[in-house]
Order: C-alpha cells, then sequence, then structure tokens
C-alpha cells in the first residue's frame, strides 16, 4: 500500500500534493472508501454527530470532502456478519481507504477481526489516508497515553506495517493537543523510532521510503 499517515487530515496544499501523487491521478477521478470505525470505540468523538460529520464530509479534518469521483462506507464492525463476497471486491476496486481517527486498539481489533487487516498486503496501488488513530494503527505500538479501549484478548499491539510510531496533534503550550514535553515523555516509553507532528503535517510512505510532509511542526523524536 501506499500510505499518507496524517495527524489532522488533508489539511494544506502540501499533504493534498501528496495525496493527488500517490493516487496518480485527480481526486476527480479517484474512488474512496471511508471508515469510521475508530470514532465509536472514543467517548469524544463517537458514535453520534462526529462521525456523520466524518462520513458526510462535514468534519473539520478534510477527507471526504475533497471533490472524490465516489465514496462509500466500510464499517469494519459489520463485515463478519456479511460474506467476504459483499465488501471484498469493493475494497480492492477502491483508489484510496480514508480512516478516520478515534480509539486506536478498537480499530486495530476490528481490521484484525473483519479481515481487512489480512487484505492489506495484497493492496499493493491502494492509498491508505490516516486520520491520528488511522494513522497509528500501522504503527508498532502507539504508547500507554494513547491506549482507552482494550480487546477482549488484552493486545496492546497495533499493525506494525511501518517501524516507526506516531504521536499526533503535536501543540504548543496552552493549546489543545499534545505539548513536545508531553510527546517526548510519550517517546520515553516507545520501543523504535518516533515522530510527533501537528495537524498541518503528514508522513508518506512508498516503497519503504518514508517523507515527512508538513507546512506545521513535526520532530523526530527517536531514530
Amino acid at each position: 500500500m501506499k500510505l499518507l499517515l496524517t495527524s489532522g487530515g488533508v489539511t494544506n496544499a502540501s499533504i493534498h500534493a501528496a495525496l493527488v501523487g500517490m493516487l496518480g491521478k485527480p481526486i476527480s477521478e479517484s474512488d474512496a472508501l471511508c471508515i469510521p470505525t475508530a470514532m465509536y470505540g472514543h467517548p469524544r468523538v463517537g458514535p453520534g454527530d462526529r462521525a456523520w460529520q466524518f462520513i458526510s464530509g462535514e468534519s473539520e479534518n478534510p477527507m471526504v470532502g475533497l471533490g472524490w469521483r465516489s465514496m462509500g462506507v466500510l464499517e469494519l464492525t459489520a463485515l463478519p456478519s456479511i460474506d467476504e463476497s459483499h465488501w471484498v471486491p469493493r475494497v480492492r476496486e477502491a483508489d484510496a481507504l480514508l480512516v478516520a481517527g478515534g480509539d486506536v486498539l478498537y480499530l486495530c481489533h476490528w481490521m484484525r477481526e473483519s479481515g481487512l487487516a489480512d487484505l492489506l498486503p495484497s493492496l499493493t496501488e491502494t492509498v491508505w489516508v490516516g486520520l491520528s488513530a488511522g494513522s497509528m494503527v500501522l504503527t508498532p505500538e502507539v504508547g500507554d497515553d494513547f491506549i482507552q479501549w482494550r480487546p477482549p484478548y488484552d493486545d496492546d499491539r497495533t499493525l506494525g506495517l511501518v517501524d516507526f510510531s506516531i504521536c499526533p496533534h503535536l501543540a504548543p503550550d496552552g493549546q489543545p493537543g499534545n505539548t513536545l514535553a508531553e510527546a517526548e515523555q510519550w517517546a520515553a516509553g516507545i520501543a523504535g523510532p518516533a515522530y510527533a507532528m501537528d495537524d498541518q503535517s503528514a508522513i508518506a510512505v512508498v516503497d519503504g521510503h518514508v517523507e515527512v510532509v508538513s507546512e506545521g511542526q513535526w520532530t523526530q523524536l527517536k531514530g
């Protein structure tokens, strides 16, 4: 897969250009599926109006409302109850998967339970556009600071499609988000490389090459 791991969505021209480059064509000629699942597991973002805002493209985090040719909803909690033939072809046909933020372990659990996690390695041309937890779920670990919901099997590992961890929503002291001091404290408990980035930043991963795309603030806390 091609990965665009954002903190706050497609929030500026640089991140938008990176997305178009990964798609290899305009967004208006591309088909996408949005995945709101992570929102339902987080007490501050779902279920409710925030989930609807994401799905309808009215969210303050630009992803769904970017002018896609077509848009569908892939709700992971529903997939175990339906035949794979009903949803796997739709995923394979999509140019992009737009994955909402929320609770990262809840999302990871349902990616595994639904079978989507097993499908990802075969989606070589698909662009994964993650928002916060939708980005963190592809890392090896998220750290205790970001764990609220725990799966029944008490496994706090994430999927490990990349070899670095992410602290999203980096913000100056006194503003909503995570301060640099908090990010540094978080990174001290992470085993591997780690980045902190604000909502104007993203990490693009194509064919194993990692590039930070930013019009804001970011830092590599551990190399």
